[in-house]
């Protein structure tokens, strides 16, 4: 056994990439609000009943398919997220990024540009401060970070799972300020003022597989 919670899918993975610089910022909010955006037949997940909301900000690198030498992505943003949202029944949306590393900090900006779809921005600066660090396991930190799979759902409610894998995350304390931050306003959750948590993540190489129905 692993680190992971449970075995890595048999089957081949679909794509390899790098994330780097990473911010995961999380807020507390009312589990009721999410309850209702959860697809029928999944249980919100809790920590110590309390819910929890992120944004994740991070540049991927060397994003391939399987069996293809790494190829640069600079100008496939749109492709993308048609991809993820025709393969991958996911709520990706087209947007205007821009991200300068000055020293160790991060300056990080999107702006959904999407055409049809509500307005959403997040605007941040963050860091990392101390060493790096393996989150214990049942702590906060991992329950926050270490996750291996994702959820959604089509327009007919129909219920996907997508599987990924990785070390685990090599995280750092990170101090950072959210300037502006939209991006739950659509959905009617709130993430105002500044995060409860933040932790940083300088890289990590992950593998990811297709969605399968479930």
């Amino acid at each position: 056994m692993t680190h992971r919670p449970w075995p890595v899918p048999i089957r081949p993975w679909a794509i390899r990439m790098r994330w780097c610089d990473l911010l995961f910022a999380h807020w507390t909010v009312d589990a009721a609000v999410l309850r209702r955006l959860i697809p029928e037949g999944l249980e919100l997940d809790l920590f110590d009943d309390r819910a929890y909301v992120g944004a994740v900000p991070f540049r991927m690198e060397r994003v391939t398919p399987r069996l293809v030498p790494a190829i640069s992505l600079d100008a496939g943003q749109e492709l993308a997220v048609r991809a993820a949202r025709r393969f991958f029944h996911l709520p990706y949306f087209d947007a205007k990024f821009e991200i300068r590393n000055v020293a160790e900090c991060v300056e990080y900006s999107a702006v959904r540009t999407h055409r049809g779809a509500l307005g959403a921005t997040f605007k941040a600066s963050y860091r990392p401060v101390g060493m790096p660090y393996r989150s214990a396991a049942g702590s906060l930190d991992t329950w926050l970070t270490e996750r291996y799979c994702l959820y959604s759902a089509d327009s007919a409610g129909r219920v996907y799972r997508g599987e990924i894998d990785h070390e685990t995350w090599p995280l750092q304390r990170a101090n950072g300020q959210v300037r502006v931050n939209t991006l739950g306003e659509w959905l009617g959750i709130e993430m105002q003022g500044q995060p409860q948590t933040l932790h940083f993540a300088k890289s990590l190489d992950v593998h990811a597989w297709l969605v399968e129905r479930i």
